[in-house]
């Protein structure tokens, strides 16, 4: 049995706190937030102790995984506390807004010899997976385009996107790991960008962007398009195509229900798409715990690395280099 100190008692951790005290292999040891009353509430609803600080959660000599859902700025600090103290960490993603942070603790981390999972939960959807199972096993034939659909059903508040690194770092990171994930050993190495401010003058004042559309192209030369809004009327829009020499396979959107309605005003009708990542990705949540204890357990590499989280840091910036430039741009890892 895993025994959990969960870093974060937000939105995230919460639900992260319920996936660790469904799954049979883990504990929910013990919860810490600067909020009180949201770690009282984690406490409360799972039994759990509370820690006076983080890093009380982390040195508890019963914990055997740290499970970092804190705000970005304080994931390395703890990332760090957890690898000295010898316990296996999932941190949610990004690393850091900063790379230079992020090769700092890179460097730091090769001193101790801890499992590190981050949190790149898409990778983990049932439809996702099946498609790059069919990439994987030649069923497409030769993989030519991927086409990235991510757009949100509306923006967060100010206060969240004056600190989320913007779009790119924030939103987009997750369709830069979902290609890299598709592509396998064909690193991404060129990008171009355009980006805009259609809709939200709010995010506009803050320099941000609301709107992206983004082509890549991998070391083999497949090329990638994303597509990013911050606003679709419609629900969470998030679908995944990927083409190849003898076919093509869709990972589409989902809803409460399977039923269509027909009648005279309408044909072929669909309930409505889940409105945001919680509800479209949860199976994707706890299948993701779910493998990170199955590697836990049976001491093999973690699904999603280190190298993973700093690959998509480095897209992402790369993303703003060319969008500021107006010019496609080569990516470097190293």
């Amino acid at each position: 049995m895993l025994r959990f100190a969960l870093i974060g008692a937000g939105r995230i951790g919460k639900m992260h706190a319920n996936h660790i005290a469904s799954n049979d292999k883990c504990v929910l040891e013990v919860v810490y937030d600067l909020n009180t009353k949201a770690s009282k509430e984690i406490a409360n609803k799972h039994n759990c102790n509370i820690a006076k600080s983080a890093k009380e959660a982390i040195l508890n000599k019963n914990i055997d995984v740290v499970y970092i859902t804190s705000a970005t700025s304080t994931h390395i600090e703890y990332i760090l506390l957890a690898a000295k103290s010898g316990k296996s960490i999932f941190c949610e993603k990004p690393i850091d807004l900063d790379i230079l942070k992020v090769d700092k603790c890179r460097k730091e981390l090769k001193k101790y010899n801890v499992p590190i999972h981050i949190g790149f939960n898409r990778r983990f959807d049932l439809s996702h997976k099946s498609a790059k199972e069919a990439k994987d096993s030649g069923e497409i034939g030769n993989l030519e385009m991927i086409i990235i659909t991510s757009r949100d059903p509306r923006p967060s508040t100010l206060s969240y996107h004056k600190y989320s690194g913007g779009i790119f770092k924030d939103m987009t990171i997750h369709d830069f790991d979902l290609a890299c994930f598709i592509l396998g050993n064909d690193p991404i190495i060129e990008i171009s960008v355009y980006g805009g401010n259609l809709f939200s003058s709010t995010i506009k004042k803050i320099n941000d962007l609301d709107t992206a559309m983004i082509i890549m192209k991998s070391k083999s030369g497949v090329l990638c398009h994303i597509n990013n809004s911050r606003h679709a009327a419609y629900g969470y829009d998030q679908r995944l195509e990927i083409f190849g020499s003898k076919g093509m396979v869709i990972s589409n959107n989902k809803s409460s229900s399977s039923l269509k309605k027909y009648n005279k005003n309408f044909t072929n009708a669909n309930y409505p798409f889940y409105d945001f990542f919680i509800e479209r990705y949860e199976q994707a949540y706890k299948d993701q715990l779910e493998n990170f204890a199955q590697c836990l357990i049976n001491h093999k590499p973690t699904s999603v690395n280190f190298e993973d989280g700093r690959n998509a840091l480095i897209i992402a910036n790369a993303a703003y280099k060319a969008l500021s430039l107006n010019k496609s741009i080569k990516i470097k890892y190293n």
